[in-house]
């Protein structure tokens, strides 16, 4: 059982999820290659095991009988909310409100492979995970009580992960996170003085100032934002306007894919592998066509420490140049497509 409190002091709503202890715990070693087996039969997400995870929501099957699924996704065993609860407020006393932790949370089973990355995948299987993201999105957003989904991968053990086999998680909550009441705030004051989209002219401006321009393809940006928050920081964006994740055309998903996976191959070389999250940055599921805010994906490393003034003040430190890292990960770029003897269009 799980609840949402909020913080009196702040107004921000805080999932209590005792469940959460539970999950088992695998010791996270840096991944390097050859370091786990293909599969493992103590896995729960590996094929073979499926009776060892809740009934799947959703499937990509294989292309052959005799091979396994490509894609699963399966409801979360120990799930930070869930649809069980209500949505109902509570007046807990004078100064405190809670509610039930109402919400889905699930599980994107990245690859059948057990020792894999997005970063050394194959583009078509990218491209298989972002299309079970937009699926599921697509389904959990008809909830009525759903207002904002978020899906997010932790990679490496200072980003939070607790078991190996690649997977990425998806949390639906009828509450919006102060984090992004913030942002939406912003956006839409900028739209409402200027008429544009604040994304939008952030875009049109990098990619006429291209120095923290790591890359660009015919429907994509990527860039580290001018205040990055740690080193390396990345952000994708989509070229043209569009609010949501959930109504982004399926046709580019082949392209976003490559941008992603070339993205995360060039960190995982320059930088041995790190640790990082990404969080695909969405509107409100009841505002899926507002003309003022912009879906992108932000890619975070995880190779500084959040530390006391960072918790203490809201503000973070960040060691390095956007400017700087912005050109070292071009080079990167560079390098991997004169490998694979492509053009920088219209992939990245």
């Amino acid at each position: 059982m799980s609840e949402i409190r909020q913080d009196p002091t702040t107004k921000v709503w805080v999932i209590i999820a005792p469940e959460r202890a539970k999950r088992p715990q695998q010791e996270v070693k840096k991944r390097r290659d050859g370091d786990f087996p293909e599969w493992d039969k103590d896995c729960p997400f590996c094929p073979g095991n499926e009776n060892k995870t809740p009934l799947e929501t959703f499937r990509l099957p294989a292309s052959a009988p005799s091979q396994p699924w490509k894609v699963r996704v399966v409801p979360n065993q120990f799930a930070a909310v869930t649809a069980e609860e209500n949505t109902s407020r509570i007046e807990d006393g004078p100064l405190f409100r809670k509610m039930g932790g109402y919400g889905l949370h699930e599980v994107i089973i990245e690859s059948p492979s057990h020792n894999t990355t997005i970063a050394l995948m194959p583009y078509e299987q990218v491209e298989r995970v972002l299309i079970a993201y937009q699926d599921r999105y697509n389904t959990l957003k008809k909830d009525p009580a759903i207002q904002s989904i978020t899906i997010f991968k932790n990679h490496g053990q200072k980003a939070g992960i607790s078991l190996i086999h690649p997977h990425s998680q998806l949390v639906a909550t009828p509450i919006l996170a102060p984090h992004y009441n913030r942002k939406f705030d912003i956006a839409h004051e900028y739209y409402a003085d200027t008429g544009r989209c604040l994304y939008c002219d952030l875009i049109d401006w990098d990619l006429k100032n291209t120095e923290r321009v790591i890359g660009e393809t015919r429907n994509f940006s990527v860039i580290q934002p001018y205040a990055p928050h740690v080193p390396y920081e990345t952000w994708i964006m989509p070229k043209t306007h569009c609010a949501s994740f959930g109504l982004f055309p399926a046709t580019h998903l082949a392209e976003l894919a490559r941008v992603l996976k070339d993205v995360l191959f060039c960190l995982h070389e320059e930088l041995d592998n790190p640790a990082f999250n990404y969080m695909i940055d969405s509107t409100t599921t009841t505002d899926e066509e507002s003309p003022f805010y912009h879906w992108h994906l932000r890619i975070v490393p995880r190779i500084t420490t959040i530390a006391g003034f960072e918790m203490g003040s809201g503000m973070y430190v960040n060691t390095t140049l956007p400017e700087d890292t912005a050109q070292i990960m071009k080079k990167r770029m560079n390098e991997l497509h004169e490998k694979e003897e492509i053009s920088i269009t219209p992939t990245i």
